[in-house]
């Protein structure tokens, strides 16, 4: 059994990325995105991905559409649909986010956005297959 408790672990992270847990069909993942910061536009053509927020305030850029979110706010992204995760506001914005199929590698930790876009581009970011 896997057991989080889940704001709380995702509050204690300062790193852009970490992967919590990976399993067959999906994949746990905490995020902390800087001041001034974004994920990034990205489109994932087969996988679906909900994000919980838990500390800081934002904005939620999915299919054309601009929302605020804050602590307690969940966003659904489905599958092939452009989106981005900026935040807005004086702190960190602190999430959590299941991918369905699994996204990026078991156990990963990004530290920045760059880190994480480096990964990604070098191929090093690659889901478990199988």
């Amino acid at each position: 059994m896997q057991h989080y408790t889940i704001a709380s672990v995702a509050a204690q992270s300062a790193d852009f990325r970490r992967v919590l847990w990976t399993g067959t069909h999906s994949q746990l993942v905490i995020m902390t995105i800087p001041v001034d910061g974004e994920i990034g536009e990205e489109v994932h053509d087969d996988i679906d991905q909900i994000l919980s927020f838990v500390a800081g305030t934002g904005e939620a850029r999915v299919g054309g559409e601009t929302r605020a979110v804050e602590p307690g706010d969940l966003v659904v992204v489905p599958a092939g649909t452009r989106h981005n995760f900026v935040n807005t506001g004086p702190n960190p914005l602190v999430l959590y986010t299941v991918y369905a199929p699994p996204e990026h590698a078991d156990g990963a930790v990004h530290h920045t956005k760059e880190e994480a876009d480096e990964a990604e581009e070098s191929g090093e970011d690659e889901p478990p297959t199988g």
